[in-house]
């Protein structure tokens, strides 16, 4: 029996296929900048086709240096970028997880008031707390580190919440279970509520990761070397206020190799980052 399919599946697929094409067409065009000559694009010439400078322009961007606004080679922009977005992923992780772990399961006083001061730092965005945030960095020599870089962004209050709503799904029969077993605290959260913690801390981890890599504001304020600036400040530096002294070529070969750790990231963990997302029920 043939299927036949009418105008109503045709139309989902061809917006769909729009959608693509406008998403997609502007990464195409920064690919073909970032293989021509600087002063065909400075000129208005660059074609729609791949030009002959894609093993030149990449391996200038990756070992040597762009500009003379930014000496360091994206190599080291792009280690920086990888160690400050891994740090805050998995230590907001396990902070959360831990913090959850303690609301949910430890009867301790105030208990709620903890978790209610935890919640509340939702509403605070981050430009309200930057200046005290930097100067207690700068007190403790924080600066042109990457403890500095990523220690004052490691606490999560929405991991927090989002550990703390799946924790109160668990059945209390388990944790009674692990109870007649003789298991403590410390094994019941180990060998029980990670292994069904999984899926929600990858995707966690991949949303977290996204974070961290696009982090702007935060590392242009606790950098000021070249050699501890993230790959999204690199690229900001590259950009000078001059078209003609801006090598175009360089900065989008930059942003493409930017965007392919967290293209990676949603890649290889996409099969637990949607199982993360719709799970209700462990």
């Amino acid at each position: 029996m043939v299927e036949r399919r009418g105008i109503g599946d045709i139309v989902p697929h061809l917006v769909l296929w729009l959608g693509i094409a406008v998403v997609a067409f502007p990464v195409y065009l920064a690919f073909v900048a970032s293989t021509q000559e600087a002063y065909l694009i400075a000129n208005g010439q660059m074609s729609l086709l791949p030009g002959g400078k894609f093993l030149d322009n990449y391996y200038r961007t990756i070992f040597i240096g762009t500009s003379s606004s930014t000496r360091e080679p994206v190599g080291t922009m792009l280690f920086n970028s990888f160690v400050m977005a891994m740090a805050i992923s998995l230590g907001k992780i396990a902070i959360s997880i831990i913090s959850a772990y303690a609301i949910v399961y430890f009867r301790f006083p105030f208990r709620m008031a903890v978790f209610w001061l935890i919640f509340i730092t939702l509403m605070l965005p981050v430009e309200v707390r930057i200046y005290p945030t930097y100067k207690i960095a700068a007190d403790l020599s924080l600066l042109d580190s990457f403890a500095g870089l990523t220690l004052p962004l490691i606490a999560s209050a929405t991991a927090t919440l989002l550990f703390r709503q799946f924790f109160m799904t668990v059945p209390d029969e388990l944790l009674e279970a692990s109870r007649i077993d003789g298991a403590g605290p410390i094994r019941f959260f180990k060998d029980t509520l990670l292994p069904l913690s999984r899926t929600n801390m990858a995707a966690l981890f991949v949303i977290l990761f996204i974070y961290g890599w696009n982090q702007y504001l935060w590392p242009l304020l606790i950098t000021t070397r070249d050699n501890m600036q993230t790959i999204v400040i690199g690229i900001r530096k590259m950009i000078t206020t001059s078209d003609a002294l801006t090598e175009w070529p360089l900065v989008m070969a930059t942003a493409m190799l930017a965007m392919l750790p967290p293209v990676a990231v949603v890649i290889l963990m996409q099969k637990l980052f949607v199982r993360g997302l719709v799970e209700t029920e462990k």
